[in-house]
């Protein structure tokens, strides 16, 4: 009996990924995805064309290692567009009440949870792969026209992308879990789009209390990435900024967000009504 019924389970959450894969697959949202990935790579792009000197103020260009680093962490400024897709994703169902089909073939709501982080953890994958290619193919190509070397080794760009790449899948999967938690779509994507856009930005500007930068979702992502151009803009106004975690810190940081918004995801939604 237990066997036959792990495997009910089994079969029951192989279709429910599979189910929201398709449902990934024959809507828009997909092709906003890939857009949003190109835009973001094509950004640090169009950049690096113009040249990091000739910004105004002027910046490192990009043949010093400031400069190429800080080109690349401008594709992580945009790092909460997959947590918006991933939030869209399931506050869409609720919006327009398929989640009550889904709930009917699936009554073990955890599992629908579970098989959602899954699909939309290799979509955000996908994303920051995306982002990751078109961004590092752009530094190559806008170095080569300007006719200069990268000021980082090739090792560190990747290492930086690789890093990108484990972003964008972590905030796609907090704006899953978000999106299961909150589950009204506009009010979901106001709250966690003005949060990323100038919450943390603003809470960094207030002395004292931006001590808790480091632990917040994009202190946590400056520091696993090593973008640290906002806290330097903002300590170069006279306020005083902390220093940033490690990478690996920075890392599980991002991930205990993740968790934490699931478990609490799990625990509303089997309580909850859906409509």
């Amino acid at each position: 009996m237990t066997t036959m019924t792990t495997m009910t389970r089994v079969t029951t959450a192989t279709a429910l990924m599979s189910a929201e894969a398709r449902r990934l697959s024959s809507t828009r949202l997909w092709l906003w995805g890939l857009l949003g990935a190109l835009a973001t790579g094509g950004l640090v792009f169009l950049l690096a064309m113009v040249g990091p000197e000739n910004f105004d103020p002027p910046m490192p260009g990009l043949a010093t290692a400031a400069g190429t680093q800080m080109l690349l962490g401008m594709a992580g400024l945009l790092a909460f567009v997959p947590a918006l897709l991933g939030t869209t994703a399931v506050t869409a169902e609720y919006r327009h009440q398929t989640i009550t089909f889904t709930y009917l073939f699936a009554p073990r709501r955890g599992t629908v949870l579970a098989a959602k982080l899954s699909v939309y953890a290799l979509a955000g994958l996908a994303y920051g792969v995306i982002v990751a290619v078109v961004a590092g193919a752009g530094l190559v190509v806008a170095a080569s026209v300007h006719g200069v070397s990268l000021g980082l080794p090739t090792s560190d760009v990747v290492g930086f992308l690789v890093r990108l790449v484990a972003m964008m899948t972590v905030y796609t999967l907090l704006g899953v879990a978000f999106g299961a938690l909150l589950r009204n779509q506009v009010t979901a994507l106001v709250v966690l789009g003005g949060y990323f856009y100038m919450g943390e930005t603003l809470l960094l500007l207030i002395p004292g209390v931006n001590a808790v930068y480091p632990f917040l979702p994009g202190g946590a992502s400056a520091g696993l990435t090593g973008f640290t151009y906002v806290a330097q803009a903002v300590s170069q106004s006279g306020i005083s900024t902390p220093h940033l975690l490690s990478a690996p810190l920075g890392a599980l940081v991002l991930l205990g967000y993740v968790a934490v918004a699931a478990v609490l995801a799990f625990g509303t939604s089997l309580r909850r009504d859906v409509t």
